[in-house]
């Protein structure tokens, strides 16, 4: 090859492979025969068997060995260790690595088992496992969490205010609005977490195995910033209601507010900004303390929040019930059936910044507001899938657990509405913010104390979960940003917590939320509806892993679901709607790009799976019509020489196989060929075949890799050509190198290969392109400016024309212009010809020139002085080849022999066949000499000739010509006229 290439090729039964051999550079000699050494056995190995330990080897006995033999072999076998059961071995199964292949299912990394020293016994059990953290279970794991995250102040402080606004009806139809986005929330997390086993990371762990980790990681970040920012919401809230109940604990002057525009006037105070940062602060301190302690200490205190809470509620209850008898306040009527229904309908007003009705206001509430105000009371259903890691059974115990707060808290908000409505005037109900703690029995401290212990037990648990929804996101080791928050299984993400708190604080030195809570809400509603799509996905595609043990699920209910979380999200704010989905937005572009690559068999892979089955359905297995032709190109990487150390395939073929698809649209299949015995070689070809995908996607060509292992490269071309593929996929147009070097080498087995697979294409009714000066062909990077040439000499469906207007989409071609070289028998016929040509490819859109030439024309004068050497060369060879095969047909008595077969060969007839092909190459030579690359019909293998003299046909059909593909069309159309 030119510049000095070293070029090395063996024996037929000895072609070079992509994996497990072991070159060394050809030593030229005096009589030009190329020395080739080859070992197909790996460095390191004494012989041809594969050097294994031999403590792995286990030792078995051949069913057809004698019976001496075999108790011999049996009783050396008991020697080594006690007489295990056979009868799994009867089927290749080993016991003791049966019993460990079920443990690693799980994903766990179990060590392989060593084989016994002699005189030691065979043991079953596996290592002691290594003491984790303590498991929680369905009632402290999840039940509790999510009862304090679900309630928090709305309840207290807003509440009663709600049901004023907007009555008792309205705020029915709101709470089953919002209960019922949750519910159902409820009710696809409980089958995705009941479809297996589930790590950390709650949410984010089950929208990104079902979505694909772009997703995952995009709304699990989300999510986590909702709870680290809810987290400074709560403390804010209980900070607000103690200096609200102790005044006197404030350090700064209160804002006083008159209120106007009631019946009841009287002042509302609210704490000076810089108390509630301070307080904040160290309360938020003191909480990441408790978080730091880990899940023992989180469970410990937790019911020291949860206790005075649901003892609050009972004293409210009590206090609405008794009332009656002892009128704590103006405005409480006690349960009456009149204020039930003075408070049924609406009362939608304007109100002022502190929500007492004020007609000069500058804030008019409606239902959608309302939604808005409300919609943090029934939010919290995550709080026990976040700490996933820290359950006994997450199969149970989120389902039950989540579903059990879920409907727990929507009926107390039900009741509640009911209550509210009926024990106090709308006046009252508009302007007491402290409705709960003011009819509380026996008096509204204990409210106060219920507030405060609520609110901080839902900071607990954000700032619980987020650290550890961060930690799982960093484990999955997708961003590597991330990394400094990944932690050990079983031990306490410190530094997501430290980072955590550090959000938290900042969040309450702002002191006022009012812009950053409805993009918390957001948050939680972009999460909920990825739990609500992910669930509807999997369901929907019901492949054959989805085997929740959750029955009580259907893929219209999570539907619903997803969409209310969008009508939600709008009916709140469609500017924090957009705000927040475009960070996720952002957060996806970022993984995208940055993060690596995770194959979590999501149910986006199994939608492509099930699209694809369909799609390969549809087609059928008719005739594709032109219009929706797509070349599918099989590449045979199989080299005609040497590749470059560790290339499995030529890198100008991937360009090329990436010039056969227009703006990079269709699949490649890349194909090679390993020699030798299947059951020998098959991980060579595994290896080989990862390889080989590795290099196509460093080339950036879309397309598949495939390793065959045959006796021979023709056998296994052939077997490739017949079977590869599926229905209307299987690949249309072979592609492969020239083999330049093998006259060179003198290497007789090529021609007889080359030939076979051609004739094998042709019976398969696949087109050729053979690219003859590959390593010439440009880059992306190195821009052509001559012309694509094209020599139309037979009908080939229009797929010479197709494959140059493929090259003009590629950079490297768009300054080209294409030209049409058409061969007519007389000169009468080069007009019409031309006319007729020019307006085919009008028709087909495309522009190119087209140039008629005679046969008349195809004089001797001008000819090159080197194809005129060629030619004369080629006589002389294939005079000498045929003066062999005659003396070889004497000396056996046999007809004329070529490659294994009878030929039978015209002499006037060869002599025709290589004047013309020197007539193509002179013309070639003569009108596409500043052509960037040249396409030329590829010629038939002549029956019953041998193949050596094809190939001496085409060496002098490609002689001089730098880059040609010569191209074989096959019995079907590729263009078309009509639209």
């Amino acid at each position: 090859m030119e510049g000095g290439e070293e070029i090395e090729i063996a024996e037929e039964n000895e072609f070079p492979s992509v994996i497990g051999r072991k070159y060394s550079p050809v030593v030229a000699h005096d009589n030009d025969s190329a020395v080739i050494e080859m070992s197909s056995v790996r460095p390191g190995s004494s012989s041809s068997l594969p050097n294994h330990d031999l403590k792995n080897v286990k030792v078995g006995v051949h069913p057809n060995m004698a019976s001496e033999e075999r108790d011999e072999s049996l009783s050396n076998h008991s020697s080594n260790g006690p007489q295990r059961e056979s009868k799994l071995e009867l089927f290749g199964f080993d016991s003791l690595v049966n019993i460990l292949g079920l443990k690693s299912m799980t994903g766990d990394q179990i060590p392989a088992p060593s084989s016994p020293r002699d005189g030691e016994d065979i043991t079953l059990t596996l290592e002691q496992p290594k003491p984790t953290a303590d498991k929680s279970g369905t009632l402290m794991g999840v039940f509790m969490p999510c009862l304090q995250n679900i309630l928090g102040i709305i309840y207290y402080i807003r509440f009663s205010w709600i049901v004023g606004m907007a009555g008792i009806g309205e705020s029915l139809l709101l709470v089953v609005f919002c209960g019922s986005c949750t519910f159902l929330t409820t009710i696809s997390l409980s089958a995705i977490a009941s479809n297996g086993a589930m790590k950390g990371g709650g949410p984010y762990y089950l929208i990104g195995r079902a979505l694909g980790p772009e997703v995952g990681v995009s709304i699990g970040l989300c999510f986590f910033l909702g709870n680290a920012i809810a987290g400074a919401m709560y403390v804010l809230g209980a900070v607000e209601t103690f200096l609200n109940a102790v005044p006197s604990a404030g350090i700064f002057r209160e804002t006083i507010t008159r209120v106007n525009g009631t019946d009841i006037a009287e002042p509302i105070t609210s704490p000076s900004l810089h108390d509630l940062q301070i307080y904040g602060i160290v309360v938020s301190i003191l909480l990441c303390f408790v978080v730091f302690g880990g899940v023992k200490m989180i469970n410990r205190v937790a019911p020291a929040f949860l206790v005075p809470v649901l003892f609050s509620l009972l004293c409210i209850f009590v206090g609405i019930f008794s009332a009656r008898h002892d009128h704590p306040a103006v405005g409480i009527t006690g349960l009456s059936l009149e204020s039930f229904k003075n408070n049924w309908g609406s009362a939608y007003q304007m109100t002022n910044n502190a929500g007492i009705p004020d007609p000069n206001g500058d804030i008019y509430w409606n239902f959608n507001a309302l939604v808005g105000l409300f919609f943090p009371a029934v939010t919290g259903i995550m709080a026990g899938s976040n700490r996933s890691a820290s359950l006994k059974d997450t199969q149970r115990a989120i389902p039950v657990g989540t579903l059990a707060a879920t409907l727990t808290t929507t009926s107390l908000y039900l009741v509640s509405v009911l209550l509210f409505g009926a024990v106090a005037t709308r006046d009252k109900l508009l302007t007491d913010r402290l409705l709960s703690a003011t009819v509380a029995w026996p008096f509204p401290a204990i409210v106060y104390v219920g507030i405060i212990l609520s609110t901080l037990g839902a900071a607990l648990q954000s700032l619980t979960g987020a650290p550890r929804l961060l930690a799982a996101i960093a484990n999955d080791e997708i961003l590597p940003v991330l990394n400094y928050f990944k932690v050990a299984d079983g031990h306490e993400p410190h530094v997501a917590t430290l980072f955590t708190a550090i959000i938290c604080i900042g969040c309450v030195v702002i002191g006022n939320l009012d812009l950053v809570s409805p993009t918390t809400t957001m948050f939680y509603l972009v999460c909920y509806a990825g739990v609500n799509l992910s669930c509807f996905l999997l369901d929907l595609l019901d492949a054959p892993s989805w085997r929740p043990r959750w029955k009580f699920h259907h893929w219209s209910l999570s539907l619903v679901g997803a969409l209310l979380c969008i009508v939600t999200m709008f009916l709140i704010s469609w500017a924090f709607t957009i705000v927040s989905l475009a960070l996720a937005s952002l957060i996806y572009y970022y993984v995208s790009i940055k993060g690596k690559a995770g194959d979590w068999g999501d149910g986006f892979k199994s939608a492509y799976f099930q699209l694809a089955l369909r799609s390969l359905r549809s087609l059928g297995a008719n005739q594709v019509h032109p219009k929706n032709w797509y070349p599918i190109p099989l590449i045979f990487c199989r080299p005609w020489g040497k590749l470059p150390e560790n290339v499995p395939c030529h890198p100008k073929l991937a360009d090329f196989a990436n010039c056969m698809k227009k703006k990079g649209r269709g699949m490649s299949i890349f194909v090679s060929i390993i020699d030798g015995d299947y059951h020998e070689r098959a991980e060579d070809a595994k290896d080989a075949c990862k390889e080989l995908s590795t290099y196509i996607d460093y080339k950036q060509c879309e397309g598949v890799a495939e390793i065959v292992v045959a006796p021979s490269m023709s056998e296994g071309f052939r077997g490739i050509v017949q079977t590869m593929g599926l229905g209307n996929l299987k690949p249309n147009i072979i592609v492969m190198r020239y083999p330049e070097i093998w006259r060179r080498e003198n290497l007789t087995d090529i021609p007889a290969t080359f030939v076979g697979i051609i004739n094998d294409c042709i019976v398969a009714n696949k087109a050729v392109v053979i690219v003859k000066g590959l390593d010439e062909w440009p880059n992306e990077y190195q821009r052509q400016y001559g012309t694509i040439d094209l020599y139309w000499i037979v009908r080939d469906g229009g797929l010479m024309l197709l494959l140059s207007q493929l090259l003009l989409t590629k950079d490297s071609f768009e300054g080209c212009k294409i030209q049409v070289f058409c061969i007519a028998e007389e000169d009468s016929d080069a007009e019409g010809l031309k006319a007729d040509v020019k307006k085919f490819l009008y028709d087909l859109r495309m522009q190119a020139e087209v140039i008629v030439i005679s046969m008349k024309s195809w004089e001797a004068e001008g000819e090159q002085q080197e194809s005129v050497e060629a030619f004369s060369a080629a006589r002389r060879r294939v005079a000498s080849y045929l003066e062999e095969m005659k003396e070889q047909a004497q000396r056996d008595r046999t007809p004329l022999m070529a490659d294994g077969k009878p030929v039978f060969v015209e002499e006037q007839q060869v002599e025709k066949f290589l004047y013309t092909t020197l007539k193509l190459n002179l013309m070639v030579q003569k009108y596409s000499r500043m052509a960037s690359v040249v396409l030329v019909s590829l010629p038939p293998p002549p029956l019953n000739h041998p193949a050596t003299f094809y190939m001496e046909y085409m060496d002098l059909l490609v002689e001089n010509i730098p880059r040609l593909l010569i191209v074989r069309g096959y019995h079907k159309d590729v263009v078309t006229l009509f639209t």
